[in-house]
């Protein structure tokens, strides 16, 4: 995909995410996923499907399930270049790092995230993806 012509559904994800409907920001990548998860972006979508259904099991006080799901998102997320489709994969990676140490942390009497706390994903402005904010190439 290039420039502008990103499917509705793959930017329709990250405004739920961000909203905290992780299930139906799971939900609308599932239905993008799917037919197309033995093509080159199957993992990458996978992997932000896991994500969100990780933060689902959060809000329900499922912290074990969460940390796995947290597990394989980080798995299949990892075999993407540093930017990939406009999404900062690494940035992702090291959220989803700072999540499972949260989670390991966390005693049988949390909460679910917060408005103030709760996990956010952009995505890069057109142009950006594969250059750093100095406007070098990415290694």
């Amino acid at each position: 995909m290039g420039g502008e012509d990103y499917d509705p559904r793959y930017l329709s994800y990250f405004d739920l995410f961000n909203r905290q409907r992780f299930f139906e920001a799971h939900e609308v990548l599932e239905a993008l996923w799917l037919p197309r998860r033995q093509e080159a972006n199957g993992d990458f979508y996978k992997g932000l499907i896991q994500l969100a259904g990780a933060f689902v099991h959060w809000q329900k006080h499922r912290p074990a399930p969460a940390a796995a799901l947290l597990e394989r998102a980080r798995t299949n997320l990892g075999k993407y270049p540093t930017t990939h489709e406009r999404l900062d994969v690494k940035a992702v990676v090291v959220m989803i790092d700072e999540w499972l140490r949260r989670l390991k942390a966390v005693d049988p009497g949390f909460n679910p995230p917060k408005t103030a706390g709760a996990p956010q994903l952009r995505l890069e402005a057109p142009g950006d993806a594969g250059h750093r904010h100095d406007g070098r190439e990415r290694s």
